[in-house]
């Protein structure tokens, strides 16, 4: 991993919010939609983008599934391995950026993004490196609140317009793409430290056929 200072910045920033509010963030479980999701596919190699306290990356490698678990805070990491150990499962952690992680040749079978905190940026870095985590004939799983209230999460550091959200990942996507919208699914256990997040906005799309290289999209 190179880290560049613009990284090392987003790191400690994430560190922090962690720290303030670790004993404040719900039981650790995994989220539903993962698990109706996966439930339904194979077991192969799976990327899960802000992997938070792991719970989503526990539960698919206790599914077998190979799984590769990003963050960018090494304080939700470090909380993430010991709940991998207590349930002796083996998955990959890794800190870092999603639009600075090495994507394997082939990408994932699975990508799963809950809640995640990807740059708005001028060149799209972030939602390039999404798509193109998936595999062919993978699954992509992006799953954003639906009920952000924007002034509670300014307060907490986090300004949801620096961020791609549900609308902006719709609008990646091209006819190579299968693609399952559910807006305002309810959760029966509320997220966040507050539980102030009640409902999802949910994106399932399935890499039907590869990118053309002659084509320029990616």
């Amino acid at each position: 991993m190179t880290e560049t200072p613009h990284s090392a910045q987003v790191f400690d920033e994430w560190d922090e919010r962690y720290t303030a509010f670790l004993d404040r963030l719900p039981a650790h479980r995994p989220n539903p939609v993962v698990v109706a999701e996966a439930a339904g596919l194979p077991a192969g190699s799976a990327l899960d983008i802000g992997c938070g306290l792991g719970a989503d990356a526990v539960w698919l490698a206790g599914q077998g599934w190979q799984v590769t678990a990003l963050d960018v805070s090494q304080v939700a990491l470090e909380q993430a391995a010991a709940a991998a150990a207590t349930a002796g499962v083996h998955v990959r952690w890794l800190r870092n950026r999603l639009e600075d992680m090495q994507i394997p040749a082939g990408g994932f079978d699975l990508v799963s993004a809950h809640y995640p905190a990807l740059l708005h940026t001028p060149d799209g870095a972030a939602g390039r490196a999404l798509l193109s985590a998936v595999a062919p004939g993978g699954t992509l799983l992006v799953v954003h609140h639906a009920d952000i209230d924007v002034e509670l999460a300014k307060s907490h550091g986090f300004d949801p317009a620096m961020y791609l959200l549900h609308d902006d990942v719709r609008a990646l996507f091209d006819d190579r793409w299968e693609v399952r919208v559910e807006r305002g699914r309810r959760r029966e256990i509320p997220a966040g430290a507050d539980g102030q997040h009640t409902h999802d906005d949910i994106i399932v799309a399935r890499l039907v056929s590869p990118a053309d290289p002659t084509s320029g999209r990616g």
